[in-house]
């Protein structure tokens, strides 16, 4: 199953609430509803995220792994 993320208008927000409602919960859950939020505000309110973003800081450049390394 995915999870997505979506920013949904107000003036649309009760219809398409309605439509994710008619299908069965084995099908799609609605795991919360909140009002939008940055992404900044999001990660800050993610239990240690803010610690493991300031390690990650202070973590030597040599431990690091080049661009053209990764494997997306």
């Amino acid at each position: 199953m995915k999870t997505l993320t979506l920013k949904i208008d107000d003036s649309v927000s009760e219809k398409f609430v309605w439509l994710l409602e008619h299908f069965s919960p084995n099908e799609i859950k609605i795991l919360e509803q909140n009002e939008y939020i940055d992404d900044d505000t999001y990660l800050r309110r993610i239990e240690d995220m803010t610690q493991s973003i300031l390690e990650a800081k202070n973590e030597p450049m040599k431990n690091g792994v080049a661009l053209d390394k990764l494997e997306w």
